[in-house]
C-alpha cells in the first residue's frame, strides 16, 4: 500500500506535483509553487480525513484526540474571525478620524521634509488608509504629524 504524506500530499521519493511512476496521482494537479502558503480550516479538514481514512483499523484514532482537533479547528476558526472583525474596527476606526478632521488645521511631513500645515477640507475612502485634502494636496491620515483647532474670528 502507497502512503501520502497527509501535510504536502505527496508521496515520498517522488517530486511534488509529478505523477508517480505507479501511475497514482498525489491528489494535486496544481504546481507546488501556486498551493496555498497558509493553514486554513480547508486544510486542517483535509489533513483529518486523510489521517482517518489512513487509520489503521486495529488501532483507531483516540477519540480525545480527535476531539483535540476538531476543538482545535473551531479556535482557528474563531481567531480567524476576530481578526476580520479586529481589521473591520481598525478601518472603521480609521475613517471617523478622518472625518472628524474636516474644519481643523492638520500639518504634515511633505516630500522635501518640510512641515506643511493647512485646512482640512474633504476626506476620501478610496484606497485602504483614507486620504484628507488639506490645501491642494490629498495627505494619508496615517502621514498627518498633528493637528490644531482653527480659532474662528468672534462676531
Amino acid at each position: 500500500m502507497t502512503t501520502v504524506d497527509p501535510i504536502s500530499g505527496t508521496i515520498p521519493g517522488t517530486v511534488p506535483g509529478t505523477v508517480p511512476t505507479s501511475g497514482m496521482q498525489t491528489g494535486s494537479t496544481t504546481p507546488a509553487t501556486e498551493r496555498k502558503k497558509t493553514l486554513d480550516s480547508e486544510v486542517f479538514l483535509k489533513l483529518l480525513v486523510t489521517q482517518l481514512t489512513n487509520q489503521d483499523p486495529s488501532s483507531p484514532m483516540n477519540t480525545n484526540e480527535m476531539i483535540s482537533q476538531t476543538t482545535q479547528l473551531a479556535s482557528m476558526e474563531q481567531l480567524t474571525a476576530l481578526s476580520a472583525t479586529s481589521t473591520e474596527s481598525f478601518a472603521l476606526s480609521m475613517r471617523q478620524t478622518a472625518a472628524a478632521l474636516i474644519g481643523h488645521e492638520a500639518q504634515y511631513v511633505d516630500a522635501d521634509g518640510a512641515t506643511q500645515k493647512g485646512i482640512v477640507t474633504s476626506v476620501s475612502y478610496a484606497g485602504a488608509v483614507p486620504l484628507v485634502t488639506i490645501g491642494e494636496k490629498s495627505i494619508p491620515l496615517d502621514a498627518v504629524s498633528g493637528i490644531n483647532l482653527v480659532s474662528r474670528p468672534q462676531s
